[in-house]
């Protein structure tokens, strides 16, 4: 087996999913569901803890028997070494664990070797099983010292010496990586204890940020119905927050929305993963930052995460007040919305597998242009993390695109948070721009076609 290169940019010479790892993931596909703007939102209460940590070991086994080896085949890595302490944990650590693990434990260290046939041999020397996922490495050969079963100090890295030695794979990769999180786990005091272990080994270590980065990223299919509950959950609770059982105009504060909404998901066993945001942009005043009481003709924002059995939502909607006589927001507003929406129409059909995120950042601006659109697009993976594994799609003060980051290519089996904003001067305001900011997941199934997870925000949410 041949070396691996060093080099950072690699990532648009080639499409990084192999053809065995898409058929593996299509053999548990789920049809895509297409929900009518009109239809209700319904919440879903998550189901008890003990049936959240099996529906969850299941996605983890699925995707250590069919991700896993595929990816190691296709960028030809013979051992993966993952070495982490208590609280100084990779971040593929959230990827490869048992929901009831909550840290590493003392000094964890796990090792995955492809094996002739195309598995993976998956070892753990200190840490658990992960229920099963991991088997526990005992030496063969005679210990210098009494075995009292615990893997402690030294003896770890005796044994992951012995264990290398035994398979003598022909390259290793660690987590090292400048610019990709995902891919640069393993921490420095923890990488010079490692190479000193590793000895002459240390001399077939590689780099190869796609196998840490794209382990994360790929979803199996048996995730998606979960994730649609949650987002429709995610959807419900929104509508309820930018409605009059939440707000009643010049009394109600947009921080009072805000503690509404991440009370309201608490109460209903999911979290947020950051402080949810509402803010307010009004005829004359433009748009209202900060704690401000909502008032009758105000457009509302919204920036809402949570989480649920770490699958990772990222949402932005918008509502308007109406004023008195108003049946409906004016039409310069539903205007500047109908131009975000087709963004996303327009963004999605760029968004084909093999293309890097600066070139679809690139084709959907061009394309906009050519529409008389104004607006920006900052699109991102979400997935085991908010702001998730693979390719960015612009950032919002990146528009000529996103240096690395957005070199990296788009892969069926992936999700993304499509977001985006269009500005559009308001008649209605006498001419004054306003940003129609949406924030929508959508997926790319193992043929790399693009649907919605539940469905995207078409009209307002109305306050009356």
């Amino acid at each position: 087996m041949s070396r691996l290169p060093l080099s950072r940019h690699f990532f648009p010479a080639c499409l990084a999913a192999s053809a065995a790892l898409v058929a593996s993931l299509s053999l548990h596909a789920q049809p895509p569901i297409n929900v009518p703007a009109s239809a209700p939102a319904h919440v879903h209460p998550l189901p008890t803890l003990r049936e959240q940590a099996a529906e969850q070991q299941a996605w983890l086994e699925a995707r250590m028997d069919r991700v896993l080896p595929a990816l190691m085949q296709e960028y030809g890595v013979d051992m993966w070494i993952l070495s982490m302490r208590e609280y100084a944990e990779d971040p593929v650590f959230w990827s490869i664990t048992s929901p009831t693990t909550f840290a590493a434990r003392r000094r964890s260290i796990y090792v995955m070797s492809l094996q002739p046939d195309g598995s993976v041999e998956r070892l753990a020397l200190g840490g658990s099983s992960q229920g099963g996922v991991f088997e526990a490495f005992r030496s063969t050969r005679p210990a210098p010292t009494q075995d009292t079963g615990e893997l402690v100090g030294d003896e770890q890295w005796r044994l992951l010496r012995e264990l290398i030695e035994d398979r003598d794979p022909d390259n290793i990769a660690l987590n090292i990586d400048s610019e990709w999180a995902f891919s640069d786990g393993l921490h420095a005091g923890e990488r010079e204890v490692l190479e000193e272990a590793l000895g002459p080994y240390l001399e077939r270590v590689v780099r190869e940020p796609r196998l840490a980065m794209n382990y994360i990223a790929l979803r199996i299919p048996e995730m998606m119905p979960r994730y649609r509950k949650v987002m429709e959950t995610v959807h419900s609770v929104i509508s309820e927050a930018f409605s009059n059982a939440v707000i009643t105009p010049g009394e109600t504060t947009t921080e009072d929305v805000i503690w509404w909404m991440r009370q309201r998901v608490q109460d209903l066993g999911y979290q947020v993963w950051f402080q949810p945001s509402v803010d307010v942009s009004r005829e004359g005043d433009g748009r209202i930052s900060g704690n401000t009481v909502i008032q009758p003709g105000d457009l509302l924002w919204t920036d809402f995460g949570v989480v649920a059995m770490n699958l990772h939502t990222d949402t932005q909607h918008l509502g308007y007040v109406l004023k008195p006589g108003e049946t409906d927001a004016p039409d310069g507003l539903k205007a500047c919305l109908a131009d975000s929406n087709r963004m996303q129409e327009l963004l999605l059909e760029e968004m084909e597998p093999g293309r890097t995120g600066n070139d679809i950042l690139a084709l959907t601006l061009a394309r906009m242009a050519a529409e008389g659109i104004t607006g920006t697009v900052y699109t991102h993976p979400i997935g085991d993390h908010g702001h998730g594994a693979g390719p960015l799609i612009g950032r919002w003060d990146a528009q000529e695109g996103v240096p690395i980051r957005g070199d990296a290519v788009l892969l069926p089996s992936t999700w993304h948070s499509i977001e985006l904003q269009a500005t559009k001067a308001i008649p209605e305001w006498g001419g004054q721009e306003a940003n129609c900011r949406q924030e929508e997941e959508a997926y790319l199934d193992e043929n790399g076609e693009r649907h919605w997870v539940f469905r995207r925000q078409e009209a307002f949410h109305l306050v009356w």
